[in-house]
Formats: C-alpha cells, structure tokens, sequence
C-alpha cells in the first residue's frame, strides 16, 4: 500500500509508520474494551493503527489525516469496511474532534511527533468530551506527562495532565519499530479524565498560571508569578514565594489557579 500510494514517511509531517500487526494490537488493548465506543484516530498513514482499531470491537473509527497521500490510501482500507471506518481529510489542529462523533468517544493515535503537544493540550481542555485518549509520544514527552513533582521532566504538562485526568506511561517503542526509524524511543501513554472537570475559565487561568511558573523554572516562584501576582497571589495560597515551580503539587497548582481565576 506504501508503495502504490507512494507514502513516503516525510519529516515536515512528522511521520513515522508503525507497522508491525502484533505491536499496533497491543497499543489497542491498552484502551480498555471498546464496545460500544467511536474512536478518533489522528495521522493513520498507511493504517497499520487503523487496522487494529478495526479489528477490535469499536462501533466506528474516524480517521483525521492531512496528507493527501495517507487519505488515498486509508480510502482503499475503508473498502473493506465502509460501515464504520470513516475519513476526515483535514488538519487535526483545526478541528473540534469531539464534534465528529458521538459519546461514548475515545483518541487512538500513534501522533505525528511535530504537533503531539498542542493537540494533547486542545484534548485536554474538552477533557469531559472524552472517555480515554491512547496516544503515542517521543518518550520524553510521554515521560513529561506522567512525571512527579520535584522530578527533571516535571512541568507544564505534567500539571496539565495530572490535573484533569490519571496518566500512565504503558509501553515503550523502540525506533525499529518505525518506518523509517526516529532517532528516539516512544512511549504510549493512556489518559482518563476525571468525571468532574474544571470549567474553561478555570483552565484558562491554569494555562497561563502553569505557562508562567515553567516559562522560568529557574526562578523563584516569587519572580515568575511576579505577572499573575506575586508573592501576594502565593500568600494568599499558601505557599513560600522562595519555592520553585517544579517543587509544587497538582494540588497546589490548582489552589493558585482557583484564586486566579475571577482575575
């Protein structure tokens, strides 16, 4: 299929195949049963993700893919099942990807490495849109995501993440496994939300607080909250303005949030 479509993986577009049948098989069970739910999967390529989602017992899967080329291609595999695999031929970043199907709805995607990030923090704020998102990162960022306090890869993800839903870091790939292979490892990584998520304006004030806190981890918390408020914001928390943003708790985190929102 590659070939007849001539579905080079090309690097502007972040690509990298994964083909192996056993492999995409074991990233589908890491979603739980999926009866009954319509999956979204972003950046098929050939389908080799695609045909495992199949495989399952998925009421419908939808494939978002911006590459003309890849839509040919999974237009040939949705031949084989017409009723439920359907295709979006658009950019993921420009859509509201929980408008495409109906509830109870979950992500699949071996994500293309150059947009993995702001797509997961656009999931994340629609985060009650969804039952489970499974999603393939460099493994350093799926190792962002899942990280503890006080930890080197802990940071605006983490918080993020941690905050409206549990994280797990589930597998790690080796670049073998790719078409062609990345220079690094990947990881999958299975968020849940939490049933009760804050409301957009409380996750707005939590972007911009995490963004400051991070955007110089270095200084003391006194110094980069000094926009959002300072050492008054932090009295008013609770919290020694000598600390660092690294050293703080998604519970701490979403104590500050709480007194910044009405700002």
């Amino acid at each position: 299929m590659i070939a007849r479509h001539g579905l080079d993986a090309r690097r502007k577009l972040g690509q990298h195949f994964l083909l192996d049948a056993n492999l995409v098989a074991r990233i589908v069970r890491q979603a739980g049963a999926l009866a009954g739910r319509h999956v979204v999967e972003v950046g098929p390529g050939p389908g080799g993700l695609t045909r495992a989602i199949l495989a399952s017992e998925a009421a419908s899967v939808t494939a978002v893919e911006i590459d003309p080329r890849a839509v040919a291609a999974i237009e040939e595999l949705r031949e084989s099942d017409p009723a439920r695999l359907r295709i979006v031929a658009a950019d993921a970043l420009a859509l509201d990807l929980a408008t495409l199907v109906a509830a109870p709805r979950q992500v699949i995607a071996n994500l293309p490495y150059n947009v993995a990030s702001p797509l997961l923090v656009g999931w994340l704020r629609q985060a009650e849109a969804w039952e489970r998102l499974t999603l393939m990162f460099q493994q350093e960022v799926g190792e962002r995501i899942c990280a503890a306090p006080d930890t080197p890869a802990y940071g605006r993800l983490s918080v993020l993440a941690q905050w409206v839903g549990t994280a797990e870091f589930r597998l790690r790939i080796p670049p073998a496994a790719f078409v062609p292979p990345p220079k690094v490892w990947s990881a999958v990584v299975v968020l849940t939300p939490h049933a009760a998520q804050p409301p957009p304006a409380l996750f707005r004030a939590m972007e911009r607080l995490t963004a400051a806190a991070f955007g110089q981890r270095r200084k003391m918390l006194r110094g980069s909250l000094k926009p959002l408020g300072g050492e008054a914001l932090l009295a008013r928390a609770g919290i020694a303005p000598e600390r660092r943003a690294e050293t703080l708790s998604v519970a701490e985190f979403d104590r500050l949030a709480r007194l910044l929102e009405p700002a």
